[in-house]
């Protein structure tokens, strides 16, 4: 494999390309959804020709009751039944203590202590830290705050019981449940996996019920957090009346590299402390408390491809030393699952228009004018807030620029990389805590998760508000420091 080695140093991989791949699913969908709008707007000319008729006629009654009836059974009815709803109640995230903040200089001083480093990778380092995005303040765990770091086992466990402990702990009294009656419980850390489980320490720790429905989600990457809640919905549309709990992390002690491969030491730089906590419900009881009601989940990978497949992988080093390889390929193959992620999501949820506009310009481009632009959907028209994958500022950026975003669209994701870094898969819910926390969140306004890890994957959650969402400012992560985490002049507004 290529590595950065290789690439004259580049210091960050090049941002998403800018062609234009085809490809025949996410086609095909996009014709199938616009079919079908096509069909149910006939449908509904058709209702409404047929009333028209029977009044012209003077025909008796019963045919207008018999054909609405019909239409509303069809149309109205059998979608509403054949849905059940999934609501998040709330969530909670991890306020690391401050004596694991970690500032560039700590984090350079301590690189350049370390034995294993030598001195092009400490600069290597250097370089990464100030053009990833990260601030000051960011965090790591206790046991890389060693010399050297000390990544064993039983630092491990410590560093899942500090990320942990908290948020579930926060969220229970957030929301007043007790422990005993959780009926799902899904965790999902990528790099660490010990026997027993994750899940099995958060049963332990809170004396759970003996009929827990637990599940432990590893190796998933940045996208397990939007996976962990597919799982989750998908086993509450079997399980009625239940709560499920989602807990969101990574943990960081076993994903450190001690050696002086380039590809290898990105992480290093780039991942931080993070973790979360989400409880969802499909009860109807209380429902005027929750915060938000799932509207759409997609999932898409790409592990079928060589390519995308090797693009970020966990290996050993030339001195057998395992890292994680970040490979010059992983943005192109990211750009490729973005894209045909983007087709997917906007066949479901974009309006009529722009799926019609966004077809008839991908025809243009295949079949009369290859060098024509390819209409880029407004998915403002539809969803008012975007959470956002924070693998770093270019990254950021990019995905905003491609979707056509302004700076207040992609504030959240750059504020979140900047306070707390990358925290993995738990980083999209500090970028709602922020939403939150402007006090820009309303009733009814639509929210775009967006997950993409290794595999790679691709994940998205669209979820409806409904509620109103106020004094959170002075709650989670962001109490006390918001006001200093800013893109827009403050005469802008929030």
């Amino acid at each position: 494999m290529e590595t950065l080695s290789k690439l004259n140093h580049d210091s960050i991989p090049k941002p998403i390309i800018t062609t234009t791949t085809f490809h025949s699913g996410p086609l095909s969908k996009l014709l199938t959804s616009t079919l079908s709008e096509l069909f149910r707007f006939s449908v509904v000319l058709l209702v409404i020709s047929i009333q028209v008729f029977f009044v012209l006629h003077k025909w008796n009654p019963i045919f207008h009751l018999l054909s609405l009836i019909s239409f509303f059974l069809v149309f109205v009815i059998k979608p509403l039944l054949s849905k059940p709803k999934v609501y998040l109640v709330d969530f909670s995230c991890l306020q690391p203590p401050n004596f694991c903040r970690v500032p560039f200089s700590s984090f350079l001083e301590h690189s350049s202590i370390i034995e294993s480093f030598d001195t092009e990778s400490t600069n290597f380092m250097a370089k990464i830290l100030h053009s990833s995005g990260l601030g000051e303040e960011t965090y790591l765990p206790p046991a890389l705050h060693y010399i050297p770091p000390i990544t064993n086992l039983r630092e491990s466990i410590k560093e899942a019981h500090l990320v942990l402990f908290p948020i579930m702990e926060d969220l229970l009294y957030k929301t007043k449940l007790s422990p005993q009656k959780i009926d799902i419980l899904i965790i999902n850390c990528s790099g660490f996996c010990p026997s027993p489980s994750l899940s099995s320490i958060i049963i332990n720790k809170y004396s759970m019920r003996d009929d827990i429905k637990s599940f432990n989600l590893s190796g998933m990457g940045c996208s397990a957090g939007i996976l962990a809640v597919d799982l989750a919905q998908n086993l509450l549309k079997v399980h009625k009346n239940s709560y499920a709990v989602i807990l969101s992390t990574e943990i960081l002690s076993t994903g450190w590299y001690p050696g002086n491969e380039k590809p290898k030491l990105l992480l290093n730089c780039l991942f931080r402390m993070g973790s979360a906590a989400i409880l969802l419900t499909n009860k109807e009881d209380g429902k005027e408390n929750f915060k938000y009601k799932l509207l759409h989940v997609l999932r898409l990978q790409s592990a079928f491809d060589d390519k995308a497949y090797y693009s970020a992988i966990r290996e050993e080093d030339g001195n057998g030393i395992t890292g994680v390889t970040i490979s010059r390929d992983l943005m192109p193959v990211a750009g490729e699952i973005l894209r045909s992620n983007i087709t997917l999501l906007g066949s479901s949820i974009l309006p009529f228009l722009e799926k019609f506009r966004y077809g008839v310009s991908i025809f243009r481009k295949r079949f009369l004018h290859k060098s024509a632009e390819v209409y880029v959907p407004d998915f403002r028209t539809v969803i008012q807030h975007f959470v956002m994958p924070t693998s770093g500022s270019s990254l950021i950026r990019e995905i905003g620029k491609g979707l056509k975003l302004g700076d207040r669209e992609i504030e959240a994701a750059l504020m979140t990389l900047r306070r707390f870094g990358n925290q993995s898969s738990s980083s999209l819910w500090y970028e709602l805590a922020y939403t939150e926390g402007r006090g820009r969140v309303k009733k009814g306004d639509k929210v775009w998760q967006l997950g993409m890890g290794s595999g790679p994957k691709c994940g998205n959650v669209v979820w409806e508000c409904v509620r109103p969402i106020i004094d959170e400012s002075s709650k989670g992560p962001w109490a006390d420091c918001i006001q200093q985490y800013r893109v827009l002049p403050v005469h802008q507004g929030n």
